[in-house]
């Protein structure tokens, strides 16, 4: 069964298309309310550990690293993979992240490691 996931800025509108809604950052991005983000789950253990964070620094020669790192993580963190897999089991989860790189984030690098383990 393929998984049915979207990324999305936290700070687009929510839509009922959107599924589920998960943020996955671990900060809680500025100026957005709690009504105002829609949220399913606020996943903050899903997300890279502030030391990779701050490393990462959305630097682009660093997202091949990143992402390896991410996975490592993640790897050793199965309970927020496992919350995040049974809202999967549901249907669509869109992936929100506050990032104004919206190609090399942390939704992206999770949403691509969830589809190389399907």
């Amino acid at each position: 069964m393929a998984f049915d996931i979207r990324i999305k800025r936290v700070y687009e509108p929510a839509e009922t298309s959107d599924g589920q809604r998960v943020l996955v950052d671990r900060l809680w991005p500025r100026g957005v309310s709690k009504e105002k983000a829609a949220l399913t789950l606020w996943l903050k253990e899903i997300a890279p550990s502030n030391e990779l964070r701050h490393w990462y620094n959305h630097m682009p020669e660093r997202w091949d690293e990143f992402r390896k790192l991410y996975a490592k993580e993640l790897d050793g963190n199965p309970e927020p993979l496992r919350e995040l897999g049974a809202l999967l089991e549901h249907g669509r989860v869109t992936l929100l992240f506050s990032s104004h790189e919206e190609r090399l984030n942390n939704a992206v690098a999770l949403a691509q490691y969830l589809k190389d383990r399907e």
